[in-house]
C-alpha cells in the first residue's frame, strides 16, 4: 500500500478530492466569491432567523469544525469533547458572575481552561486508535461530568449556573440580535484559526499521520506529538463555542457535559462532510434550525426526525451534504479542464 506522504516537505493530502481542494482548486475570482457569500449569510443570518438560533449556529458551527479538525484531518472520533465544551461554559459562567470580566475576556479563559484540560487527556487517549480512542474520549468525559454533578457548591450541580452576564463595558448586550454581532468577530476568527491550522504545513502533516501513521512515523515525525496538538487545538475551538454558548444562554446546565452533546458534534460533522471543516457549519445550520423548527411545531419526539435525516444523509451522500456538492463541483470542474 503506497501512502500519500511523500516527503517531510510535502507531507500529505487527502485521497479523495476534499471540500477544501475543491475550493483551492477553483479560480481565485470564485474563492473571494464564496468567502463573500459566507460572510454576507452570517451577517444576514439573525435577520433571517430568530436571533437567539442564529448564535446557537454560531456557537455550534465552533464546535463542529473543532470535531472536525480531528476526525476529518487527524482521523481521530472523539466522543467526549462535550468535556471540552462544557468545561469552558462552566468556566466562563463562573468568571462572568464572580470576576465581572467582559465576556470575550470570560470566554477566552474558558477556552484556555478547556485547552489546558485537553492536554492530560489528549496524553493518554493519543496513544490509543479507533474505538479504543473514542471509548478513552467519553471515559474522560463522564468522569467531568461526574465531578461538575458532585461539586455542587461551585457549578451548583443540578441547578446549573444562572444569571451568566453579558457584560462588554457597558454594552446593552440582552438583545440577542445585538449580542449575535458582538459575538461574531469571535466566531470568525475561531473558524479563521481553524482553516489556517489545516492549512498549513502543520495540518498537512495532520492528514499525512491520518492517512498512514506509520509512513509519517518512519519518515521523523512525531506523531503523538502531532495528535496531542491537533487534540488541544481542537479543545480549544471547542471551549470557544461552548463559552460563547454560555453566555448566550445565560445559563449552564448539566446537558453541556452530557455524552448526547458529543454524539450530537459529531452526527453534526457527519451531517456536514468529514473532513471539509465548512461542512460543519451547514451541519450545524441545518440541526440547530430543524431543531427549533420541530419544537416550535409542538414536535415532541425531534430525535426520531433528526435521526432519520442522519441515516439517509449517510445513506445517500457518503461524503455529507457539503462533500458531495464539493465532489459534483470538481468533477465538473474537471471535465472543463478537459
Amino acid at each position: 500500500m503506497t501512502s500519500t506522504v511523500d516527503t517531510p516537505a510535502d507531507a500529505a493530502r487527502p485521497a479523495a478530492p476534499s471540500g477544501l481542494l475543491t475550493v483551492a482548486r477553483a479560480p481565485r475570482w470564485l474563492r473571494y466569491a464564496l468567502l463573500a457569500a459566507g460572510l454576507l449569510v452570517a451577517f444576514w443570518l439573525p435577520n433571517g432567523l430568530y436571533p437567539a438560533v442564529a448564535v446557537d449556529i454560531l456557537c455550534w458551527a465552533l464546535f463542529a469544525v473543532a470535531v472536525d479538525l480531528l476526525l476529518g484531518f487527524t482521523g481521530l472520533m472523539s466522543f467526549g469533547h462535550a468535556a471540552f465544551w462544557g468545561t469552558s461554559a462552566y468556566v466562563t459562567g463562573l468568571v462572568a458572575i464572580h470576576v465581572g470580566l467582559p465576556f470575550p475576556a470570560a470566554v477566552l479563559a474558558g477556552a484556555l481552561t478547556a485547552a489546558l484540560l485537553a492536554v492530560p487527556i489528549g496524553y493518554l487517549a493519543v496513544k490509543r486508535t479507533g474505538i479504543y480512542f473514542a471509548m478513552v474520549t467519553l471515559a474522560f468525559a463522564q468522569m467531568v461530568y461526574y465531578v461538575a454533578n458532585e461539586w455542587r457548591s461551585v457549578t451548583q450541580g443540578e441547578n446549573g449556573l444562572q444569571g451568566v452576564p453579558r457584560e462588554l463595558f457597558g454594552l446593552d448586550l440582552s438583545d440577542d440580535y445585538y449580542f449575535y454581532y458582538a459575538i461574531l468577530p469571535i466566531v470568525l476568527l475561531g473558524l479563521l484559526a481553524a482553516w489556517r491550522i489545516v492549512h498549513s504545513p502543520f495540518g498537512r502533516v495532520l492528514v499525512g499521520i491520518r492517512d498512514n501513521p506509520a509512513r509519517a512515523r518512519a519518515l521523523g515525525y512525531p506523531v503523538h506529538r502531532y495528535k496531542l496538538t491537533a487534540f488541544v487545538l481542537s479543545g480549544f475551538i471547542a471551549g470557544l463555542g461552548g463559552g460563547l454558548f454560555a453566555v448566550g444562554h445565560r445559563f449552564v446546565s448539566l446537558e453541556v457535559l452530557h455524552w448526547t452533546t458529543s454524539g450530537k458534534a459529531v452526527i453534526v460533522v457527519v451531517l456536514g462532510g468529514i473532513g471539509t471543516l465548512w461542512g460543519g457549519v451547514l451541519g450545524a445550520a441545518i440541526v440547530v434550525r430543524l431543531e427549533d423548527w420541530l419544537s416550535f411545531s409542538g414536535f415532541e419526539t425531534i430525535g426520531l426526525v433528526t435521526g432519520g435525516i442522519f441515516v439517509l444523509v449517510v445513506l445517500l451522500f457518503r461524503r455529507g451534504i457539503w462533500g458531495s456538492v464539493a465532489a459534483l463541483a470538481h468533477r465538473w470542474w474537471a471535465s472543463r479542464r478537459r
